[in-house]
């Protein structure tokens, strides 16, 4: 595996490319250009740029965290064309400074959804969390202005100003658009852009619905085998694949994730991972926790052995963490929890791979 740490870039990530780089065995920075607008192309200048930045302390820059799809590829609108377009260019510009694979998602208008950013634990350490009865409550034009009040002043992945502006107008549209319909136009999007990601030579991975089931009425299908397995279907070609994401297949207790893995690992599907553990609570309620198998509901041992048993020598990162020892950051994303993360999946890794061996 290749160890990564998803960075926001300068000026949007207060942890320094000094710092990421003396975790040990950090290989690779996962990142983008969050204040582009969805669906205008990433300027090759602006990409060179950051490239040499990374480049400069000793680290990769090969994964693109993420390329945004515009709604109206997602709703199947007659300019999806222009966006998807759009997508191309911007794949060819990624090529051009090296890039090997591109994280993204189809979750509409959307992203990530938690009720709390900052819940404080039992040990005093902060982490967002999820309350199915706090998201059946609010208001959905509420929740932007919601998440926004507990960020701290960072800007959020996945809730950028840009497309959450007319949220509540964009839930409505959807209303007219099926499941079917949907995945309809999820397969318009993979074969426009599919034959330019093999021209290209970047691998499309797309990352699971966070959480794994309907919101305000809104499609989720990327939730559970069935599901990955028809996504995959839908163009058959190896350059469309997988993040295969714990956490977010993991609220999902139906999901057996080494078994996933093992699954679409051993097909060559899996582009990048992201590890991260939660703990369960009643009904569809969880929080985020640190890595620890014992500290969550997921064992963390199990799901890096999968990945070594099927040899995955693709790009991982140590998913959301906590805010630990009175760190200040971007929810989910500060430098000490997921440092810690970082080196335990290294330490689960180099102990599999040497009982498996014989040393």
């Amino acid at each position: 595996m290749k160890m990564s740490f998803r960075w926001f870039g300068e000026g949007q990530d207060n942890i320094p490319l000094q710092y990421i780089r003396q975790i040990p065995g950090m290989y690779s920075i996962v990142t983008s250009l969050i204040d582009i607008p969805v669906g205008e192309v990433w300027p090759i200048d602006r990409l060179k740029t950051l490239k040499e930045k990374v480049n400069a302390y000793g680290l990769h820059l090969d994964v693109i965290e993420s390329v945004n799809i515009h709604e109206d590829i997602k709703l199947g609108l007659k300019t999806r064309d222009r966006y998807i377009q759009a997508y191309i260019d911007t794949m060819k510009n990624l090529h051009e400074i090296g890039v090997k694979v591109i994280c993204y998602n189809f979750m509409p208008v959307l992203d990530w959804v938690r009720t709390e950013l900052e819940r404080k634990l039992e040990d005093g350490s902060y982490a967002m969390a999820y309350k199915e009865e706090d998201t059946v409550k609010i208001d959905p034009k509420d929740l932007n202005a919601q998440m926004e009040k507990q960020s701290g002043g960072f800007s959020l992945p996945g809730w950028e100003p840009d497309r959450l502006k007319e949220m509540s107008t964009m839930i409505e549209k959807y209303k007219y658009v099926s499941e079917q319909q949907y995945w309809n136009n999820i397969k318009y999007f993979l074969d426009g852009v599919i034959p330019y990601a093999e021209k290209y030579d970047i691998k499309l991975a797309i990352h699971p619905d966070d959480p794994p089931w309907p919101i305000f009425g809104l499609p989720r299908v990327i939730t559970n085998r069935q599901n990955i397995q028809r996504f995959l279907d839908l163009n058959k070609s190896p350059y469309n694949g997988l993040t295969l994401c714990t956490g977010s297949l993991g609220a999902n207790r139906e999901n057996d994730l080494p078994s996933l893995i093992r699954e679409f690992g051993s097909q060559g599907r899996i582009h990048f991972a992201h590890i991260r553990n939660i703990k369960y609570q009643d009904g569809r309620d969880f929080h985020e926790t640190a890595h620890l198998s014992q500290c969550g509901s997921l064992d963390m041992f199990e799901i890096v052995k999968a990945f070594y048993d099927v040899g995955f020598d693709g790009y991982v990162r140590p998913d959301h963490g906590r805010m630990i020892w009175g760190e200040k950051g971007r929810p989910g994303y500060g430098l000490y929890d997921r440092a810690l993360g970082a080196v335990y999946i290294q330490g689960l890794l180099e102990a599999i791979d040497k009982m498996t061996n014989g040393r």
